[in-house]
């Protein structure tokens, strides 16, 4: 994996500060649907929490940067994607290492957002800061993990699609939902 350190990334502050994303009171948190064919799920982010990372997520969706992509680590307790090289069979060796070429440069990590089945993370190779796309979904509670990586989100549908997902399925779509109206 690509180890980078504080002076490499030039980030000084381990912890974020930064003011939550500026949405209209009342506007539901986002939501993006992935679809596979071992069914959909969703994933309902935290802003609130994690702006900075939220954002990041929301804008490689926008871009279509996780459609077509496949797991690239599946263990008991998490299943792990975001790696644009898993798009390349021929590279499966090296999936794991790969992001979006751009970190976040923040580590929103919340003591309020623990690793619980459904949490999704951002993950990193050792430095929080350096996260870029790479997300995983817990699959069972892992209390080791909190405090070391951000909770930015948990799936609120389709939990069950989440459990079937086998290294190397395919990430068909990946779209943010249209909000409803309440």
């Amino acid at each position: 994996m690509v180890r980078m350190t504080m002076a490499m990334l030039g980030v000084i502050t381990a912890f974020s500060t930064a003011a939550p994303l500026q949405t209209p009171a009342g506007t539901p948190p986002p939501v993006v649907l992935f679809e596979t064919a071992k069914g959909n799920f969703e994933i309902q982010f935290f802003p609130e929490d994690a702006p900075k990372s939220v954002e990041k997520i929301l804008g490689l969706v926008k871009q279509s940067f996780y459609r077509g992509q496949r797991v690239h680590r599946v263990t008991p307790s998490l299943v792990q994607f975001g790696d644009i090289q898993s798009r390349d069979m021929s590279k499966i060796e090296y999936w794991g290492n790969g992001g979006s070429g751009s970190i976040v440069g923040v580590a929103e990590i919340s003591k309020k957002r623990p690793h619980t089945r459904g949490a999704v993370g951002l993950a990193h190779s050792g430095n929080p800061i350096a996260a870029d796309s790479q997300l995983y979904i817990m699959k069972q509670p892992s209390s080791g993990l909190d405090g070391k990586h951000a909770v930015i989100g948990r799936v609120i549908k389709g939990m069950d699609a989440v459990d079937r997902l086998e290294k190397t399925d395919l990430l068909k779509n990946v779209s943010i939902k249209a909000a409803t109206p309440k």
